[in-house]
């Protein structure tokens, strides 16, 4: 069983008890501080993907919403990211949070960027934008590989690595499926 899902099913068993030994038996949980986050994240996340239907080559890579209700949202695009365009998003997301009434206090605080280089790739979308650029995969079993990112379909990507150098140098594709990638960087060269 899911590990998250046993410590929840924990989490509500214990709150259910401490409500029940309070006499508040009839008090939803539904508004446990633990389950709370997954509306929000959802909500935003339609609000946001309908800000960007107007503009098809950005999208939504991530949104994080900590428990001060400090919401970031992650932003990429197939010709790069503007300053402007993360203004302008943020100006427009900040207005429809605050009609919709999410945060009946107006606590909470929006920062839309791009997620940066240091950042791993999450979307298959970012992995075609990188083509042509060195990366580091790191696979499931922690092995390391180094290359010019060459190609990405639906199942795979396949990476060039050089070894060597001068007239020893070797040039070896690899080919490294989804489901056994960990993560992938880009690699910044000087």
């Amino acid at each position: 069983m899911n590990k998250n899902f046993c410590a929840l099913r924990e989490y509500i068993k214990f709150a259910s008890a401490k409500e029940t030994k309070k006499g508040n038996e009839d008090r939803s949980l539904l508004f446990l501080p633990y389950m709370n986050n997954v509306a929000p994240i959802q909500a935003v996340e339609e609000m946001m993907l309908g800000l960007l239907e107007n503009n098809p080559d950005y999208f939504l890579v991530e949104i994080k919403i900590k428990p001060t209700n400090n919401i970031k949202i992650f932003l990429d695009s197939d010709t790069g990211v503007s300053i402007d365009k993360c203004v302008s998003y943020n100006r427009a997301l900040y207005k429809k949070i605050e009609e919709s009434g999410m945060f009946p206090s107006g606590d909470f605080s929006l920062e839309i960027s791009s997620p940066g280089l240091d950042e791993p790739l999450k979307m298959r979308r970012q992995y075609k934008k990188n083509i042509g650029r060195n990366i580091e995969v790191t696979l499931l079993d922690g092995i390391h590989k180094t290359g010019k990112l060459l190609e990405v379909n639906d199942e795979e990507i396949t990476i060039e690595e050089s070894k060597g150098t001068g007239k020893k140098k070797e040039l070896i594709q690899h080919h490294f499926p989804f489901n056994n990638i960990k993560t992938t960087k880009i690699q910044i060269q000087f």
